[in-house]
């Protein structure tokens, strides 16, 4: 009886030994935080499966990706580093832009030691044109050695001539103060720089990711072997109510347009994902213009796919 007894509290030992271990290798991956004036990186310490670098919406510094896109735990969990990028207040890119940025990251990933053979760059609204344009870039130049294995968008105005037509009829409907102020913006930070459409649309066409009214996809040309997600959700019923918008004022008509374009053009690994009820900001009001509609435990594991 002893024995039997000896036997059932080694076994119970034993398996509490297995669970201990079990929880230490579940727990082991240490990170480490870095904080300066272009980024903030959670760096995984040892053995990192990837890097997402990531380019917020107009204005978002990296506590504001942190706060909409919820996604370091994740990431860490997966053993993938992450760096939040502190550069977003652009609609297109000046080849110096790129340049500047493309040097800046060679130097990010080389100084920290970053895994740079399984990278992946993607961003929200104005920070989708960011990284899709940069991405482009990068490839297209031989001399960084850091290209992306797949890039991403949210929501994104790819469209600038669009964008601009847009933004005269939100200004002529007069129906939302935001829309409004919004707009008038934009037309005025567009005409700066490329004129109006009226005067010709070949600047909007050398800037912008995609010109539907051409089916211009230049500054996506050297991706054509990147694999490439763009995400929307098309809630028109929800921007007409909020906006009074039709659905060719929308990013979603767009990026559901450029999906095809670029399919029909031969690029290898165009996934076009369109969500619904998914956008929410992080205080929980509704809004389809949102990091919240990407799916955070399925884009990891994309990243991990071979």
């Amino acid at each position: 009886m002893l024995k039997k007894i000896f036997l059932i509290g080694l076994l119970g030992i034993l398996i509490s030994c297995k669970r201990d271990t079990k929880v230490k290798a579940e727990t082991k991956t240490t990170t480490q935080t870095v904080k300066t004036e272009n980024y903030t990186l959670q760096k995984i310490e040892e053995n990192s499966k990837g890097l997402l670098i990531l380019f917020g919406g107009f204005g978002e510094n990296p506590e504001a990706i942190e706060r909409e896109f919820n996604i370091l735990k994740i990431a860490q969990k997966n053993k993938i580093s992450v760096l939040l990028m502190n550069y977003s207040q652009k609609l297109w890119l000046e080849t110096t832009d790129k340049t500047y940025l493309a040097q800046m990251l060679q130097g990010t990933i080389k100084q920290h030691n970053l895994n740079k053979e399984n990278l992946y760059v993607g961003g929200f609204s104005s920070g989708g044109l960011v990284s899709v344009l940069l991405s482009d870039y990068i490839v297209s130049m031989k001399q960084y050695h850091i290209d992306p294995k797949g890039v991403f968008l949210v929501d994104s105005p790819i469209d600038l001539l669009e964008l601009y037509r847009t933004s005269e009829k939100n200004i002529a409907n007069n129906f939302s103060d935001v829309s409004v102020q919004e707009s008038n913006w934009i037309i005025n930070t567009l005409s700066a720089k490329m004129g109006e459409p009226k005067n010709g649309i070949a600047p909007y066409e050398n800037y912008a990711v995609y010109t539907h009214e051409t089916n211009n996809t230049k500054n996506l040309s050297h991706l054509k072997n990147t694999k490439i997600r763009l995400y929307t959700e098309p809630d028109f019923k929800w921007w007409k109510e909020q906006r009074m918008a039709e659905p060719e004022q929308t990013n979603a008509f767009y990026i559901k347009a450029l999906a095809k374009s670029l399919q029909q053009k031969g690029f290898k690994d165009v996934n076009y994902i369109a969500t619904k009820n998914k956008g929410y900001r992080a205080n929980g009001h509704r809004h389809p213009h949102s990091w919240s509609i990407i799916e955070k435990e399925e884009l990891i594991n994309w990243m991990l796919q071979d």
